[in-house]
């Protein structure tokens, strides 16, 4: 039965990463392995344990309890992520992306290289690698109408976005995923990560402006009038966006769970926002009139945005993650690794986890989804909160991802609203990604050294 499970996950792994080749959401396998994996365990009352991480041994518990400790870690992640989206969908609601245009005014495309590199890397540390990279890609099309030198763009706000998703706990779901675990803490994983992940933006981006797509001047400006967000863009742009930085502070002064601060700001900014559109705060329907208003106003329509496909996957993929750990799978692949492996550096690391294992690692996750990656990685390795090691993993998950187009969320959206060829970003961007990565993985190594 345990072996039939492991073919389960291994098929539902495999159908997940070839989505675009069966084009079916990978959602779907997702869901249908994490319901199979866990009525396996059920019919066929397997063993379930805890991992104890203080005296790292395997500890018996009931199928119900095992199920409750995961799917409460699991909706940890899932409210957080929906009230960041939310809080975006809100900005975006307002047209408060639009005040960022006001940024680029150069028509210099080495100028432009640098300023998308700066934003991407920026942006993407408080709302996320995949909303920062559509909101850039959005406004590229208001810049230049030429579909042939936006491309060459996107594939370095792809780079960039990861690179900087790599050192903010709220950057990439797999940092979020760490800092929510208690497996690093934001204040740690920023002054860790930061220069190794501005190494593997940067590097690319330096290697880029020698190449001759990004020599000269844009002349295809688009005529078309530019868009303008109401008088309230930049207000409720800068109060999202504060809002979102305000929750690694919230969990810091009152050790709270991440998602708590998040629904304190979602709070916050759904008041202004109700505010500035003149609607009226319906949080219960009473009469037709407020219903009529709740159904126009802001939050409505954000929540009507916001990915819920994304948000079942993730449910799916960490729940059938769960599920491994649960029969201990994990816990016994992890010994595997420490005594299998050869061990590179680890003398500062406590759990003896060999650099080159996190380095693949990061090299698999431009081919596998890196969620399911760490997911993994969390319940293998008991090493306490701000080890070396995760983040090490963080660095290399996030931005790891960047060697293939359709290796990060980022790229696949990217991939979606450009129609970026596979093969093309293989050969134009692929050697410029990972040539940053190793720069950054070289650089966090320095570091170790001189910071742990």
């Amino acid at each position: 039965m345990e072996s039939l499970i492991i073919l389960i996950f291994i098929l539902g792994y495999l159908s997940i990463t070839l989505e675009h080749t069966f084009k079916i959401d990978k959602l779907i396998p997702a869901l249908a392995m994490m319901a199979i994996m866990w009525a396996m365990i059920a019919l066929g009352h397997l063993d379930v344990f805890n991992v104890d991480t203080a005296l790292r041994v395997l500890v018996p518990t009931h199928l119900e309890e095992i199920i409750l400790h995961h799917l409460g870690k699991t909706a940890e992640i899932l409210i957080f992520l929906i009230g960041a989206m939310t809080i975006v969908e809100i900005i975006d609601y307002f047209n408060g992306f639009s005040t960022i245009k006001g940024f680029v005014k150069t028509k210099d495309k080495t100028i432009l290289l640098w300023i998308f590199t700066g934003l991407a890397f920026i942006l993407s540390a408080i709302i996320d690698n995949l909303t920062a990279t559509i909101v850039l890609i959005s406004i590229l099309r208001k810049i230049m109408s030429s579909r042939e030198d936006r491309i060459w763009y996107a594939g370095i706000i792809v780079i960039a976005a990861n690179s900087g998703g790599a050192w903010s706990p709220i950057g990439d779901v797999t940092t979020t995923m760490l800092w929510i675990a208690n497996k690093v803490s934001a204040l740690q994983l920023t002054s860790h990560l930061l220069i190794p992940s501005f190494f593997s933006a940067v590097v690319p981006a330096a290697i880029a402006s020698f190449m001759p797509a990004f020599k000269g001047n844009i002349t295809d400006v688009e005529n078309e009038e530019t868009e303008k967000g109401d008088k309230y863009s930049a207000i409720m742009l800068y109060l999202g966006l504060g809002a979102i930085i305000f929750v690694p502070i919230f969990k810091t002064v009152t050790h709270l769970p991440p998602y708590v601060g998040m629904m304190l700001s979602l709070s916050v900014v759904a008041l202004f926002a109700e505010i500035f559109s003149n609607r009226k705060i319906a949080l219960t329907t009473f009469d037709e009139e407020s219903d009529k208003a709740s159904q126009h106003g802001p939050i409505h329509t954000a929540l009507t945005k916001i990915e819920m496909p994304s948000i079942l996957f993730f449910l799916g993929i960490l729940m059938a993650v769960a599920a491994l750990e649960s029969l201990g799978f994990l816990f016994g692949f992890a010994n595997w690794l420490q005594v299998s492996t050869p061990m590179i550096g680890t003398e500062l690391a406590s759990a003896q986890v060999s650099d080159l294992v996190i380095i693949l690692l990061g090299g698999a996750s431009a081919v596998i989804d890196n969620v399911p990656l760490v997911a993994a990685s969390i319940g293998m390795f008991p090493n306490q909160l701000d080890d070396p090691i995760w983040h090490f993993i963080a660095y290399a998950a996030g931005t790891g991802g960047s060697m293939l187009i359709i290796g990060s969320a980022a790229g696949v959206v990217a991939m979606g609203m450009e129609k970026i060829d596979f093969f093309w970003y293989l050969r134009k961007f692929s050697w410029l990604a990972f040539l940053g990565y190793i720069a950054g993985a070289i650089a966090f190594m320095g570091m170790r050294i001189l910071l742990y």
